[in-house]
């Protein structure tokens, strides 16, 4: 029983953060992000890298979540209407897939904050796996 309380009093405080943390957004106030430190075997990296770095930042991509799949045929695509349900190829609570311009990068959940849908990372693809994809 004090399991579930630890956790319901994590979940709470964390839900407590994540909404502090949209009231400060929103108020135009300035957030504190938890990042990673760098590894210390990282080489410095060249005026001209940092240029092309860059360069590639700015690029745009679309990132959209994917809940699953199904595949029908165009008489069934056809006879769908307002209350129709179309089979997905997951269960119920597996993680979402997050694709960075079809290319799958994370699996994350769904969460929601202050009325709005976003997705909490789980998972996320190593550089490593994503390469062997593209091959």
């Amino acid at each position: 029983m004090t399991d579930e309380m630890d956790d319901w009093a994590a979940a709470m405080a964390e839900q407590a953060e994540s909404e502090a943390q949209a009231e400060a957004a929103e108020k135009g106030e300035a957030q504190v992000a938890e990042l990673e430190e760098l590894s210390e075997n990282a080489a410095p990296i060249s005026a001209e890298e940092k240029r092309k770095l860059d360069t590639i930042l700015d690029i745009p991509v679309t990132i959209s979540m994917e809940v699953g799949r199904s595949k029908i045929s165009i008489r069934n695509l056809l006879q769908l209407n307002q209350g129709s349900v179309v089979e997905l190829d997951r269960v119920a609570g597996e993680p979402l897939d997050v694709l960075v311009n079809g290319t799958l990068i994370a699996h994350g959940e769904v969460v929601v904050v202050n009325d709005k849908f976003g997705i909490r990372l789980t998972d996320v693809i190593s550089q490593i796996e994503r390469i062997k994809k593209l091959k």
